[in-house]
């Protein structure tokens, strides 16, 4: 199926949001925006100005503290499927993404694209 996808950005994840926040706000010399937590207790804080439009964002997670990027994708199966023809495998579907892991052990996620035309033009997928 057709799709498009493109590098969407990083997360940061920690254990404790706000004091990551702090951090990778002042290392990065970008501003950090409230944090929030949604509904089901997670907590984030973006991180706002980054270059080519890339969101940068803090995670608060139970597990080991790592960055990860995101892929954004019109179709997240589509994408997840072509990845897969490439080495990656799917780790699991957690509330609105799919958690993927490189043939290179690195995990990564695949997004839904909030906005295709801005920012850098995605790639075009058949």
């Amino acid at each position: 199926m057709a799709h498009r996808s493109r590098l969407a950005g990083f997360i940061i994840d920690c254990q404790d949001s706000d004091s990551a926040a702090a951090f990778w706000s002042a290392a990065l010399g970008l501003r950090a925006a409230p944090g929030y937590t949604e509904d089901d207790g997670a907590q984030y804080s973006e991180l706002l100005g980054a270059p080519a439009n890339l969101h940068v964002e803090v995670q608060r997670v139970s597990h080991a503290p790592r960055v990860h990027l995101d892929i954004e994708a019109d179709d997240i199966d589509a994408e997840a499927d072509r990845l897969e023809a490439l080495g990656a495998r799917r780790i699991g579907f957690v509330k609105r993404w799919w958690v993927m892991e490189a043939p290179t052990g690195h995990r990564f996620c695949i997004v839904h694209m909030r906005d295709p035309d801005h920012g850098h033009p995605p790639s075009n997928w058949a």
